[in-house]
C-alpha cells in the first residue's frame, strides 16, 4: 500500500498544462480517487460552488492548481481580472476546505510572488522584502496572499496546509496562443512560423537581458506530488532547477535547435519583466527529496516534438 492508494484526491486545475501531469503522476502513484472539477460544472471564484465541490467530493486531500495565467502581455492587460480571480479561488478553496475537514491542502504559488530585485538565487526568506514587478504584480500577490491564508489557518486552526513557489514551467501540452502564451511557447511559435512562411527575422519583446529559470512541468509535477506526501510545514519552498538563462541564449537556442538562421529583431519598447529569476532550490531536496531530472535543452526538444505534431494535425 502506497500513501496515495487510499487517498481521495481533489486536484483544481487538473485537466490544465500543469495539472494533467500531476493527474498522470498521482495514477503512477497507485492513486484511484482522482476528481478533477471543470470550470463549467464549478467556477471556483464563487464560494458556494467550492462548498459544493467538497460535499460532493469529500476529499482526503487538495492539489489547488486552478489559476489565470499569462506571459507579460495578458497580464498587463487584465490586472484586476488576474488579482480577483486567483484570490478568490485561492481564499475560498482553502476556507471551504478547512471547514469540511481536508486532511491536507497544497496550495501553489508563483515565482511571480517575489520582489522585483530578489538577490540571486532566490531564498524563501526574501519572499517580503519588496515589491513583484510591475508587470504581475498583482498575479503575483494574488497567489502570496495563500501563504498568508495557510500560515494563518495552519496557526489558529491546526490546518495542514503548504505552500509551494514553481519557476517558470514549460512543456507539452502548454499554450502556444501568441497573446497568452509564456516566453518559451511564444517563441517556439514566432520561429516555426517564420520557417514556415520563410521569413528572415522574427521579433522578440525586450532587450533580452533578463534572466529565467524554467522548470519542465513533468518535474514541477513529481515535486507536487513529493511534498503533498512528505512535507508539512508553514515554510514557503521553491521549486525549480536552479538554473539561470538569459532570454536572450534561450532565444539563440530556440533558434539553433529548429534551425532557424534568420535575424532577431528586439523590440526594446515593450517590457522586459523582471530582470532576473533563479532559484535557491535546496530546500525542496532536503525537505522532501525533489530535484528536478529533465534539463532545459531536452526539454525543448520535447516541447517542440509535440507542437510540430499538434502543428501537423
Amino acid at each position: 500500500m502506497t500513501f496515495w492508494a487510499d487517498q481521495r484526491v481533489i486536484v483544481t486545475g487538473g485537466a490544465g498544462f500543469l495539472g494533467s501531469f500531476v493527474v498522470k503522476k498521482l495514477k503512477e502513484e497507485g492513486c484511484q480517487n482522482i476528481f478533477v472539477p471543470r470550470s463549467k460544472e464549478y467556477d471556483l471564484v464563487n464560494r458556494e460552488a467550492c462548498r459544493e465541490l467538497y460535499k460532493g467530493t469529500k476529499p482526503d486531500l487538495v492539489i489547488h492548481l486552478a489559476a489565470v495565467v499569462g506571459g507579460i502581455g495578458i497580464n498587463q492587460d487584465n490586472p484586476g481580472t488576474f488579482f480577483y480571480r486567483n484570490l478568490m479561488m485561492g481564499v475560498h478553496m482553502m476556507e471551504e476546505g478547512r471547514l469540511f475537514g481536508a486532511k491536507k491542502f497544497v496550495a501553489l504559488g508563483t515565482v511571480c510572488a517575489y520582489p522585483k530585485y530578489t538577490p540571486v538565487p532566490f531564498k524563501e526568506e526574501d519572499l517580503w522584502n519588496g515589491y513583484p514587478e510591475e508587470t504581475n504584480a498583482p498575479y503575483g500577490l494574488a497567489k502570496k496572499m495563500m501563504l498568508v491564508q495557510s500560515q494563518g489557518y495552519r496557526r489558529q486552526f491546526g490546518f495542514h496546509s503548504i505552500f509551494l513557489l514553481p519557476a517558470n514551467l514549460y512543456g507539452p501540452e502548454d499554450n502556444f496562443d501568441p497573446y497568452s502564451s509564456h516566453v518559451i511557447p511564444a517563441l517556439i511559435k514566432k520561429c516555426m512560423d517564420a520557417l514556415e512562411m520563410k521569413r528572415d527575422e522574427i521579433v522578440v519583446w525586450g532587450t533580452g537581458n533578463p534572466s529565467r529559470e524554467f522548470l519542465y512541468a513533468e518535474d514541477c509535477a513529481e515535486a507536487i506530488v513529493l511534498a503533498a506526501e512528505k512535507y508539512d510545514k508553514p515554510d514557503p519552498i521553491n521549486i525549480g532547477t536552479g538554473q539561470e538563462i538569459s532570454i536572450k541564449e534561450l532565444v539563440f537556442t530556440i533558434c539553433r535547435i529548429l534551425g532557424f538562421r534568420g535575424r532577431v529583431v528586439w523590440d526594446v519598447t515593450k517590457p522586459d519583466g523582471q530582470p532576473r529569476r533563479c532559484l535557491d532550490v535546496s530546500k525542496a531536496e532536503k525537505e522532501f527529496g525533489f530535484k528536478a531530472k529533465v534539463g532545459l535543452e531536452e526539454g525543448l526538444r520535447r516541447t517542440m516534438d509535440w507542437y510540430k505534431r499538434e502543428r501537423g494535425r
